[in-house]
């Protein structure tokens, strides 16, 4: 059955980057949710205008990969200690979160983390309350821009992991 599930861990384009190369990942695009204002642009989050966390929504094949697979995924490059910063980017829109659209999916999140992590982690779960994609030039970035920056590191995946 396909799922969609949406992952932010600091800037989106290194996280579309890396679930885009996972067996079993049908769709990403990148955007902006859980914030303050209805269709925030890029530089209404820089600016603090709103509070969107940069995130990317995930189409999945769950008979292919699991929620818990891709959250296997997402704890190797996320720093689930940190609050609004990953790698060197810094700011409430590089949050780390997990938002969900149905009930299941956050309670799966909620026991994964705590199975898999120490006590304190900072990492948003949370039902998704809007989501909007982002500008037309952060879709795919990485795949247009190959050297630019990404604080993910694509090498995580194994080569037996990639589609």
């Amino acid at each position: 059955m396909r799922k969609i599930i949406f992952l932010a861990g600091g800037c989106f384009w290194g996280v579309e980057a890396y679930f885009q190369k996972l067996k079993g990942v049908t769709n990403t695009e990148v955007g902006y949710c859980n914030g303050n204002v209805a269709f925030p642009k890029y530089e209404d989050l820089k600016t603090g205008k709103a509070t969107h966390a940069e995130t990317v929504k995930i189409e999945y094949e769950d008979s292919v990969i699991s929620l818990s697979g891709l959250l296997e995924h997402y704890l190797r490059f996320v720093d689930p200690y940190s609050v609004d910063r990953q790698g060197e980017d810094e700011g409430r829109q590089y949050r780390s979160g997990i938002y969900y659209n149905d009930v299941l999916d956050g309670v799966e999140a909620v026991s994964y983390l705590s199975s898999h992590l120490k006590p304190g982690w900072k990492i948003e779960v949370q039902m998704m309350r809007n989501f909007y994609p982002a500008e037309e030039r952060h879709q795919h970035y990485l795949s247009k821009n190959p050297g630019g920056y990404c604080h993910v590191n694509l090498d995580l995946i194994k080569p037996s992991e990639k589609k």
